[in-house]
C-alpha cells in the first residue's frame, strides 16, 4: 500500500528513521514504546523484506520477548531442536548443539527460525499499532543538524525536522557517508537461497534441526520454516567472478562446481535454491564513530558483518532496544508518557548509544570473519577444524556465551 509522503513545507516529527527494514521498523517500535512520535521513510514504494530465513538467536527473542511479540515469532516460524555442524566431503557429524531445555533456561529465551517477510510484517504491524508514521516513496537525500534539530531532505523535495535521525539505510548506507569514507568490503563468497514446499519427497532426515555442512570455499544451511511448512535452503561458496568484482553472474557453473567433492545430500540440495539471483557477502570494517549531529547510525549501517554468526538482524534488534533504554528517563520520561522530550538530552543519549554498541558490534564482525574462514579450510586445516569441533559437547556454552546471555546494559 502506497503512503504518501508529505509536501515541501517541512513535517515534525521527535524521531526520523531512514529505512523499513528490519533496524528501521524495530527502532521505531522501541521507541514508540517510550512514548516517542516516529516518522519512518522508506524510499522503495511499499514496506518488505526479501530473501529467505532468518535464524534468531536467544539475544534476539529475549527483546521480542520484552516487546510482546515473542508469541507472534513462535506462531509463525520453527523452534529448531538442535544445530548440527557436519563436514560436507564426509558427511559425519562434527559437533550438535541441543537447543531446548537447558539451551533456552540458560539464556531466558528461545532460539528461532523464521522467515524474513514474517518477522519483517510482525514489527511492522506493531509498530502500525503504535501509531508510527509510515512513508514510502522517499529517499533522503541528506541530513543536516542545525541550533539542535536535524533536518532531513528527500528527492521529491519533502522535508522533515526531527530531534533525532536513525540512519537505518543498510549495508550501502548512503548516510554513512557523513561519518566515514570507507566502502564495503568484498568477501569472495557469494550465496544462492530458496524455499521449497515440505513434501513426502523431501529427505526427512533433520526437518527439525538447522544443519549446517563445512567444506573447502563453501558451505550450506538448511531448515525449516513456516511451522514446518517450507525448507530453506542457503548455498555459500567462494566466487572467482565475485572476486572479480561482478555482483551477479550469468552462469550457475560456479554453483556446481564449487560442490562437487560434497556428499550427495549437499549436492543434492542445490536444486532447492534459486537461480534469478544471488547474494554477494560484503561486510566493512568496524569504526567507532556512528554519530554526526543529531544523526547516529543503526543496524546494517552502522555495522554490517558477515552472515556465519546469524547475527544481522539479531544485532539490530539489539540496536534498537538499546535505544530504547539510552532514551527512557533520559530523553523521555517513560514508557507510555505520551512525550515530553527534553531535546538536550539527545546528545547524552546517542553518545551513549553508540558506546554501548560499538565494542559489541566490532567484536561480532570480526568473530564473524574468522569463524567463516574456520568453515571454509581444506587440507590440515579441515582435520584440525574438525577435531575441534569434535571436542566440543552438547551442552557445552562456552563459545555462546559472550554472544547470547544478557549484556550488563540490556534492559
Amino acid at each position: 500500500m502506497f503512503e504518501p509522503e508529505p509536501s515541501t513545507e517541512a513535517a515534525i516529527t521527535e524521531v526520523l528513521v531512514i529505512g523499513g527494514g528490519m533496524t528501521g521498523l524495530a527502532s521505531a517500535l522501541a521507541l514508540s514504546r517510550n512514548g516517542a512520535s516516529v516518522t519512518v521513510v522508506e524510499r522503495a514504494r511499499e514496506f518488505g523484506e526479501v530473501g529467505a530465513g532468518l535464524q534468531m538467536a536467544p539475544n534476539a527473542t529475549r527483546i521480542l520477548q520484552r516487546w510482546g511479540l515473542l508469541e507472534k515469532a513462535r506462531a509463525i516460524g520453527v523452534q529448531p531442536r538442535h544445530l548440527i555442524f557436519r563436514d560436507a566431503i564426509s558427511g559425519e557429524e562434527l559437533t550438535r548443539q541441543t537447543l531446548g531445555g537447558e539451551f533456552e533456561k540458560r539464556y531466558g529465551a528461545p532460539y528461532i527460525v523464521i522467515h524474513r517477510s514474517d518477522l519483517h510484517r510482525i514489527l511492522l504491524d506493531a509498530c502500525r499499532e503504535a501509531g508510527v508514521t509510515l512513508v514510502t516513496d522517499a529517499a533522503v537525500t541528506s541530513v543536516e543538524t542545525v541550533d539542535g534539530r536535524a533536518t532531513a531532505r528527500v528527492a521529491s523535495g519533502a522535508v522533515y525536522e526531527a530531534d533525532a535521525v536513525l540512519a537505518a539505510d543498510g549495508l550501502k548506507s548512503r548516510m554513512r557517508r557523513e561519518v566515514s569514507d570507507d566502502e564495503p568490503v568484498i568477501s569472495g563468497f557469494v550465496a544462492y537461497r530458496g524455499t521449497v514446499p515440505i513434501t513426502e519427497e523431501t529427505p526427512q532426515d533433520d526437518l527439525e534441526n538447522v544443519v549446517v555442512y563445512l567444506g573447502p570455499n563453501c558451505h550450506l544451511v538448511q531448515y525449516p520454516l513456516r511451522k514446518g511448512e517450507l525448507l530453506n535452503t542457503v548455498a555459500v561458496f567462494k566466487s572467482p567472478s565475485f572476486e572479480r568484482g561482478e555482483e551477479q553472474y550469468g552462469g550457475v557453473d560456479e554453483l556446481q562446481n564449487a560442490y562437487v567433492d560434497c556428499v550427495p545430500a549437499v549436492r543434492n540440495a542445490l536444486a532447492n535454491v534459486g537461480l534469478e539471483v544471488r547474494w554477494p557477502m560484503y561486510d566493512r570494517e568496524p569504526i567507532e564513530n556512528w554519530i554526526t549531529g543529531r544523526m547516529v547510525l543503526t543496524g546494517d549501517a552502522a555495522h554490517p558483518m558477515l552472515q556465519y554468526l546469524a547475527q544481522g538482524a539479531c544485532q539490530a534488534i539489539e540496536d534498537a532496544a538499546t535505544m530504547q533504554d539510552v532514551t527512557r528517563g533520559t530523553v523521555f520520561p517513560g514508557e507510555g508518557s505520551g512525550g515530553g522530550v527534553d531535546v538536550d538530552a539527545w546528545d547524552d543519549a546517542l553518545r551513549e548509544f553508540a558506546e554501548r554498541r560499538a565494542p559489541r558490534t566490532a567484536r561480532v564482525q570480526r568473530t564473524a570473519r574468522v569463524w567463516g574462514a574456520s568453515w571454509h579450510v581444506s587440507g590440515i586445516g579441515r582435520t584440525l577444524r574438525n577435531l575441534l569441533f569434535a571436542s566440543r559437547g552438547d551442552g557445552n556454552f562456552q563459545y555462546n556465551d559472550w554472544l547470547y546471555l544478557p549484556v550488563a546494559d540490556e534492559g
